[in-house]
């Protein structure tokens, strides 16, 4: 229990406005490494479950016939931009492949501000639901900030002003779009397993019950899966308040950083150029 609080009395010292990457950072890293990294799983699967949306990606067939190394793709991609900003090297590098790998696809702006949306929201309400603490006003502006910028440097407009606004607006937009669809359903039959692999092996006999227990109604609809049973989404409910509970009463701030040696994926076991990932097409190179 002593110095739980350390990050937390440290990120209250911090101006948002200037420090959102290091806030956002320690948040991934130090603070919330499972839960953000859930969060940020659970975002791309609604993000794909879009009608327009997942109809671009079922098209391509990345995340249908190449499913590991497109998540790992998507991850590795969205990491190296956390842990370097856009500022460094490696962080623009990353960036300026996310807009290659998009430019050759007709997706509208709100698609796009959607997508940021789920980026910005859904990890930030799983950590007010289940973190070992909700997240201050410190982080929850961070998170806006940081996907801010990343919206503006990938040419996304009208990005709402604050993160109370962003979630109204991304809250009215999922409940207008996100309709039961079968692209949407095809993709979450294929990327299941990487949900799977957040499932405790000790529960693996229930493994997909409980996968489909983290998604809410609206995108179970969305994706025709069906509800699992009351017994089973109150018992997984009940056990991650009570991992937080545990977390909060008995754990201690975490010393080593998350992906201090490096981030390590199937896809890549002898490591990766930010160049050569997502699909490789002429048409993506500049």
């Amino acid at each position: 229990m002593k110095g739980r609080y350390a990050n937390l009395n440290r990120i209250r010292t911090l101006d948002p406005e200037r420090d959102y990457l290091d806030i956002y950072q320690t948040m991934l890293r130090y603070e919330f490494p499972w839960d953000m990294k859930l969060g940020l799983n659970l975002a791309f699967n609604r993000s794909f479950s879009i009608p327009a949306i997942a109809a671009v990606h079922t098209t391509t067939g990345e995340l249908t016939d190449r499913t590991q190394k497109r998540i790992d793709d998507t991850g590795l991609l969205m990491y190296e931009m956390v842990l370097n900003g856009f500022d460094k090297p490696r962080g623009r590098d990353a960036l300026r492949r996310v807009n290659q790998i998009h430019r050759p696809y007709d997706i509208g702006n709100d698609d796009f501000r959607y997508v940021l949306g789920c980026l910005v929201v859904v990890p930030t309400r799983w950590l007010q639901e289940y973190g070992w603490r909700p997240p201050c006003c410190h982080e929850r502006q961070a998170t806006y900030l940081f996907y801010r910028q990343l919206g503006r440097q990938m040419g996304i407009t009208d990005i709402p002003g604050s993160y109370e606004e962003f979630e109204a607006w991304f809250t009215a937009h999922d409940a207008a779009h996100l309709q039961p669809n079968d692209d949407a359903a095809a993709i979450e039959r294929a990327t299941r397993m990487l949900m799977l692999t957040r499932i405790p092996r000790m529960l693996g006999p229930l493994g997909n019950t409980l996968v489909s227990a983290m998604y809410d109604a609206p995108l179970r609809q969305a994706m025709r899966v069906d509800t699992p049973p009351w017994p089973v989404r109150a018992g997984l409910h009940v056990a991650l308040k009570l991992r937080s509970r545990s977390q909060r009463w008995f754990g201690a701030p975490r010393t080593t950083a998350l992906f201090a040696d490096g981030i390590k994926t199937k896809s890549y076991p002898d490591g990766y150029e930010i160049s050569q990932l997502g699909p490789q097409h002429d048409s993506l190179h500049e």
